[in-house]
């Protein structure tokens, strides 16, 4: 089956669009109601048809490219957490997770992808989600794959666990299998990061790098409802500590020639992540300019689908679709 297509919603930065890319699918339509990242999106790839748009208020009517596609994409932003339980995050969440289902109906792709929290795949607090889509979907000849995938098993240097729904038309459904990891090393943030903290003339560079021999904690994005960027939650921020960074900020740019690392002397004497290494972080290339300003930039960073990852969810779907093309009856 050449020239695989698809319709990604809640597209963000593009880390999922990119990765289905490099898969070999072709973008018909992506969407998203933030203009910070539709600009991002039409930057990298002004030749994607990029709407600006809530996806609630989406209808495929007005958008008949979006009909018979192989796949709906749907990387949806990473806002669950036990702070946000009970606001608006956590009901917002789960109506792109129901708007997504309802667009299945719609345009009948012939598999869907949707990411979220590692909890989407197993935990009780997505059972109703999961019953939900199993309710709608099944009696139009989907079968269901539920699993967890950790983006340090595909070359992405962060322990950043995902959950993952793909759902796959019937004849087509046995073909699929989860995707088996591309790397048996982990890598690390001082690998990853070694050359960009040089880049200034930074002399402990690769001192620091030889320290920051673990891959990252899982980088989170936060709400828009939340104040200036971090790098997470407590338990991250020491993780980060244990690597001279300083998890409680975002700098504006890798250290200087002079900048004096002593992490004894605490957050002073740590080097702080710019948006663009939390980037790398993602598994971003350097070529992928983040727009908006430096909050804005790692927001979209910390919501994202590392690009490995969805290249290896797009293999993985492809496979499946391209066996039913070779063994499907005629007519």
């Amino acid at each position: 089956m050449g020239g695989l297509t698809f319709v990604d919603v809640c597209s963000g930065a593009g880390g999922l669009a990119l990765g289905l890319e490099r898969a070999g699918f072709e973008p018909r339509l992506l969407l998203d109601d933030d203009e910070v990242p539709v600009g991002t999106l039409r930057s990298n790839r002004p030749q994607w048809n990029v709407l600006h748009t809530d996806l609630l208020d989406f209808d495929p009517a007005d958008h008949p490219v979006s009909y018979d596609v192989d796949l709906l994409a749907a990387g949806l932003p990473r806002v669950k957490s036990s702070a946000t339980v009970g606001r608006s995050d956590s009901s917002t969440e789960e109506r792109l997770l129901e708007a997504t289902i309802y667009l299945v109906h719609a345009i009948r792709p012939r598999a869907v992808l949707i990411e979220n929290v590692p909890g989407l795949a197993h935990s009780d607090e997505y059972q109703h989600f999961r019953d939900f889509a199993r309710a709608e979907l099944a009696h139009l000849g989907y079968e269901f794959s539920w699993f967890v995938m950790n983006a340090i098993d595909f070359g992405v240097p962060q322990n950043r666990r995902q959950g993952v729904l793909v759902a796959v038309e019937g004849q087509r459904a046995t073909a699929f299998r989860p995707p088996a990891p591309t790397v048996s090393q982990p890598s690390t943030v001082g690998d990853t990061l070694g050359s960009s903290m040089a880049a200034r003339g930074w002399k402990e560079a690769a001192r620091w790098a030889a320290q920051a021999d673990q891959p990252a904690p899982t980088l989170v994005g936060g709400s828009k409802n939340r104040g200036g960027a971090d790098l997470g939650p407590t338990g991250a921020k020491r993780k980060w500590a244990t690597m001279g960074v300083d998890g409680h900020t975002v700098g504006d740019q890798v250290p200087g020639p002079d900048f004096v690392w002593d992490p004894q002397l605490g957050r002073h004497g740590m080097v702080k992540l710019t948006a663009e290494q939390a980037a790398l972080l993602q598994g971003f290339p350097e070529s992928w300019q983040i727009a908006g300003r430096k909050t804005a930039r790692y927001r979209q960073i910390g919501h994202a689908t590392p690009p490995p990852v969805g290249e290896a969810l797009g293999r993985a779907i492809a496979e499946a679709l391209d066996k039913d093309s070779a063994v499907a009856p005629a007519g």
